[in-house]
């Protein structure tokens, strides 16, 4: 349902901008190598926290490391078909999203739905017993990524505040810095800081992540990756971004693991300036700033990196790919105020107060043809369909492979839309009955462009289904275009296609725009 906007053309301007200022040049970046690092990532990039694989607890690494292969191993990773500019693309990092029960977490126009994590008062019951143990691994490092957050946003909350008590005194620059190695074991070993009560609660809120998304990536089976375009860092697995839809000034936290040989890492010291192409990095650069250099900091097997506070806001990141195939685990805060069950459940039951069974229980009808209720209850329509339903079975049979917590929801997401077809079948009914007159008028104004909207996405939704790329993935893969009805299905109250429905809205429409021009030249002549 989300149209490209204002946002993403301006970002595009941007981009188009900048790379023509660059023409055919570069921009300086720097790796931890290179004389004026660590000077640099105090300076400009204080919010990006490393965390070597040396001071996270062993049986972390052993039980995370064990749940992305056992995952791999049973087919639990997919490549996204996604939406971008109104073109479908794999995206050429492969993902499962596992989290809090009934959340969703969408990017690129795409809505993932969580494989649940064992949470207390949920009956989970997962395909298999190993897939059962992946998820309880991944909620311990993320309950491990939610303390270690907390402990550092303390320590820049109390860096910040000391800066500034310095700086009242000396009138001096701030100067402090995140150690490459050091800074992660001063995290684990001090005791917390005292922090003001009243910052608990939101410390709390920007650091529980509620959901992480698991990536993996082998480079050696994707020849054709993207060149990073503005600094030369060679080829990236994920372009520059910041991550979407995230509870505002939320740390990201991410825990990497190259899986293949570590020799690599002896290697890089043996380089010229530049990162070492056989080694992941992660990219940082200031959003749209071109006088800064940017940051390309080496990930080792097992390595933890946070990009804290308001980070993901004012500066971008990309994944620059190794050699050896890797798997990440990036825990978020989701933007869930619209995208969990719990929300989705609500606004049905929303809609389904206007309808209202008579009372010789023979028949329903709506309660009401106010026409902010009818305009409400077709935005939720719409909202079902299209950002539940059909997001869902576009995914083929995927979560399968994990569970099938989601599906009696979705059965009964799925009802509930029946209804509200009904709904608007009794609503079609009530304006052809209606004598021509301002409300009708107004009713037939506030509905037809939202069944506009459904007719148009219908038809998107359904080549997208049977387009070549979805045609080409397995069985168990291939988008469903569901729900999907033929013409005069006798279970159906409406056709699948609306062409006709609003063809004959327009026309009344049009007959109410003529009768008021009518009775306004009549009213004239009178005078």
């Amino acid at each position: 349902m989300k149209r490209r906007g204002a946002g993403e053309r301006e970002k595009e301007e941007k981009k188009r901008k900048l790379l023509e200022e660059l023409g055919e040049g570069r921009l300086p970046y720097l790796t931890p190598k290179e004389d004026g690092f660590r000077e640099l990532w105090k300076r400009k990039y204080p919010k990006l926290i490393l965390r070597s694989a040396e001071k996270i607890p062993k049986d972390i690494h052993e039980g995370v490391q064990e749940a992305f292969l056992t995952l791999r191993k049973f087919g639990c990773f997919f490549q996204d078909l996604v939406r971008i500019k109104g073109k479908d693309f794999f995206t050429p990092v492969s993902r499962i999203l596992i989290g809090n029960p009934g959340c969703t977490y969408k990017y690129l126009n795409t809505r993932l739905f969580t494989v649940p994590w064992p949470v207390e008062s949920y009956e989970i019951n997962y395909s298999r017993p190993e897939i059962s143990q992946a998820c309880k691994a991944l909620i311990k490092l993320n309950d491990y990524m939610h303390r270690e957050t907390t402990l550092a946003l303390r320590e820049q909350k109390l860096t910040e505040t000391k800066e500034t008590e310095d700086c009242a005194v000396t009138d001096r620059p701030p100067d402090y810095a995140p150690s490459i190695t050091a800074t992660g074991s001063a995290l684990r070993d001090q005791s917390p800081p005292l922090v003001p009560k009243n910052d608990c609660g939101d410390l709390k809120e920007r650091s529980s992540y509620n959901l992480t998304l698991l990536n993996y990536m082998d480079p050696q089976q994707m020849p054709f990756l993207k060149q990073e375009p503005y600094f030369g860092m060679g080829k990236m697995a994920v372009s520059w971004h910041h991550d979407e839809n995230l509870v505002e000034r939320s740390t990201v936290a991410v825990y990497s693991y190259s899986c293949g040989d570590s020799a690599a890492d002896v290697l890089e010291e043996e380089t010229s300036n530049g990162r070492h192409p056989s080694i992941w990095h992660v990219g940082l650069k200031i959003a749209w700033d071109i006088k800064t250099p940017g940051l390309a900091l080496p990930l080792h097997r097992g390595d933890c990196y946070f990009m804290l506070d308001d980070l993901n806001m004012t500066h971008q990141h990309c994944v620059l790919a190794g050699l050896c195939p890797r798997f990440s685990s990036t825990h978020r805060v989701a933007e869930c105020s619209k995208g969990t069950l719990h929300y989705i459940l609500g606004r049905c039951n929303t809609a389904l107060q206007n309808l209202q069974t008579d009372s010789d229980l023979k028949g329903t009808s709506l309660q009401s043809l106010d026409v902010a209720v009818i305009k409400q209850v077709e935005e939720i329509h719409n909202e079902v369909e299209f950002e539940w339903l059909r997001q869902f079975w576009f995914q083929g049979k995927r979560y399968r492979k994990c569970t099938e917590w989601w599906h009696k929801p979705m059965d009964s997401l799925e009802e509930f839309w029946r209804k509200m077809e009904l709904m608007t079948s009794l609503l079609l009914d009530e304006i052809r009955k209606e004598q021509m007159g301002e409300q009708r008028g107004e009713r037939i104004d506030g509905i037809l462009p939202l069944l506009s909207q459904r007719h148009e996405l219908r038809k998107e939704w359904l080549s997208r289904c049977h387009s070549q790329l979805a045609e080409g993935l397995p069985e168990d893969e291939k988008p469903e275009c569901h729900p999907y009805w033929e013409e005069e299905d006798p279970n159906m109250p409406l056709p699948f296609d609306l062409e006709d429905i609003i063809c004959e809205l327009e026309g009344l429409q049009k007959m109410e725009v003529y009768q008021d021009c009518s009775h306004l030249n009549f009213r004239k002549l009178c005078r």
